[in-house]
């Protein structure tokens, strides 16, 4: 690119302020550093940041990106950043972070850039439960696009599914509400289908009447890690909808907030819900406190405003790497290849390797059907490593030897939530083969330029 034409398109860039009525960020001027993610490894480096106030900052700056050849990008966290160039104008949305409760209707408006911790805030004071992931800190949008994975969902099923409404801004500029009555097929897609349908401006969900649960952690030693996995795996097979449990083998840095008895070592951790009577919850949970001996057992009852407890999610910014895999089922040789490949003595690097029980509610098909697919799975495995330069590489490579070492049980799936990557075969394991058609064909319809096609997004291909 010529001194020339690098001095021509900033010259365009800036006359995007008068398309919009808020603040746009060149490269090097205040407020384009808003743009980095909350995944650090990802290099987001935009021609133009807009922080964005209003469904009508979005629409303008959309069409002013069809009309001089950039796409369009959206970031409100960036916990699922994949990494954005400079031929892409970011919208950044954290203002957008409005959030009303209608305590009689049970139901939220939230804001493009609310945070589930900014529900939370205002819904749990009333009783009332949004349907939020393990992380607080994570933005409910991107979170709800992605179909939603929460502590509950075998009892309650997916989050996504709990939507009432969208307002979206579409790849022709338009502003329009997304309701399984109204634009039904967007509805269809926005669910499930991340930003490849429009850029959402706000969502409106319902609210359930949960107060508290009964939940929290029990940690072992690594070196019970092969006890507790076949212990956990075997429990798994007999507990009802009203129980929700991962494990995770932690390697968890010495760092302020992680417990002296957790720190620097192996440990892992089973995480629980229960959404039934305190008694029958302990009953419930009692095989699994005595596989081994604990080394800390923090589970009890709980605020649903606490529930972020239950995993201890990270909420700094921090580089990461991630990998993932569904599973059909979980046998004990299943359990031994990962022993293998990620418990004591192997070797693993990763921070976090994690084993998610699915099915219950999240198994049945929705009132209203979506774009989010592989309800069947019964298991999922995911890995969560430090992307730092050092070791990067070989974070990577042992991610991928982890998702290898289940692959005679994987279903070949993937969720839209988990590792998120550029890699383009990925799109084929998230989708079904008609999900994949129709979410191309509806993003043809209504992004007919193509503005919004970058980052992890569907569109038909062209030779």
């Amino acid at each position: 690119m010529t001194m020339t034409t690098d001095v021509t398109r900033g010259d365009v860039l800036r006359t995007l302020r008068d398309h919009v009525a808020t603040h746009v960020a060149l490269p090097g001027e205040p407020g384009y550093e808003r743009c980095v993610p909350w995944n650090v490894a990802a290099s987001v480096t935009p021609a133009a940041v807009v922080l964005a106030t209003s469904p009508e900052d979005v629409a303008g700056t959309v069409r002013f990106a069809a009309a001089h050849g950039f796409t369009v990008t959206v970031q409100a966290t960036g916990h699922g950043a994949v990494g954005v160039g400079p031929d892409a104008i970011l919208v950044q949305t954290a203002a957008m972070k409005h959030c009303a409760v209608d305590v009689l209707s049970r139901t939220a408006r939230v804001g493009a850039g609310a945070r589930w911790q900014d529900v939370l805030d205002v819904a749990t004071p009333h009783g009332l439960a949004p349907l939020c992931g393990s992380a607080p800190g994570v933005g409910v949008v991107g979170f709800l696009t992605g179909g939603g994975i929460g502590p509950l969902v075998r009892t309650v099923g997916l989050s996504s599914d709990h939507v009432r409404a969208f307002e979206v801004v579409t790849g022709e500029g338009r502003v329009l509400r997304a309701t399984p009555d109204e634009n039904a097929d967007l509805f269809w897609g926005l669910r499930g289908g991340k930003a490849t349908l429009g850029i959402v401006t706000a969502v409106e969900i319902d609210l359930l009447p949960i107060a508290e649960f009964y939940g929290g952690t029990v940690f072992f030693d690594g070196t019970d890690a092969g006890a507790v996995l076949h212990a956990w795996a075997a429990w798994c097979a007999g507990l009802p909808e009203t129980v929700n449990t991962s494990l995770a083998i932690q390697q968890l840095p010495p760092l302020p907030g992680v417990p002296e008895a957790l720190a620097g070592k192996m440990t892992v951790a089973v995480r629980y819900t229960a959404l039934c009577d305190v008694a029958q919850a302990e009953q419930l949970l009692a095989p699994m406190r005595a596989a081994a001996t604990p080394l800390l057992d923090t589970v009890g009852v709980m605020p649903y405003a606490a529930i972020g407890a239950v995993h201890g999610d990270p909420a700094d910014p921090m580089p990461v790497t991630e990998n993932h895999a569904l599973l059909s089922q979980l046998t004990p040789d299943a359990v031994e290849a990962l022993l293998a490949v990620a418990g004591p003595g192997s070797g693993s690097p990763q921070a976090i390797v994690e084993l998610r029980m699915l099915g219950g509610a999240l198994a049945r098909e929705p009132r209203h059907r979506s774009a989010f697919c592989h309800r069947d799975a019964a298991f999922c495995v995911a890995t969560i490593g430090l992307a730092v330069p050092e070791i990067v590489d070989m974070v990577a490579e042992h991610a991928a030897a982890v998702v290898a070492a289940v692959e005679p049980w994987s279903t070949g799936g993937q969720m839209p939530n988990f590792a998120p990557s550029y890699d383009p075969a990925r799109a084929a394991r998230v989708y079904s083969e008609d999900t994949l058609h129709w979410l191309a064909a509806l993003a043809d319809r209504y992004d007919p330029a193509g503005v919004l096609a970058t980052g992890q997004v569907i569109r038909t291909r062209r030779g």
